[in-house]
């Protein structure tokens, strides 16, 4: 199973077919060859292997966002109880 998390694109580079992204505060480049429409400034992206696979809704990305900090909060909650 694999899950990906929504970045949102900061950075792009079309001469590259290519957008920047941030993933909760991580930034990479990553391919936007594979989706067929185009990408603005503040979009939400799900990527797999460094491909963009499609664009989100920005209330979904937020609602999933919210969900995996509170996933991270936990375990680092657990980690320290050890």
């Amino acid at each position: 199973m694999c899950l990906s998390i929504p970045s949102k694109v900061v950075e792009l580079h079309p001469d590259e077919q290519a957008v920047t992204v941030d993933t909760m505060g991580v930034k990479r480049k990553v391919s936007s060859h594979l989706l067929a429409e185009p990408l603005a400034l503040d979009d939400y992206v799900l990527i797999h292997i460094g491909f963009v696979m499609n664009k989100i809704d920005k209330a979904d990305a937020m609602e999933s966002l919210a969900l995996y900090k509170e996933i991270v909060s936990k375990l680092e909650q657990q980690e320290r109880e050890v």
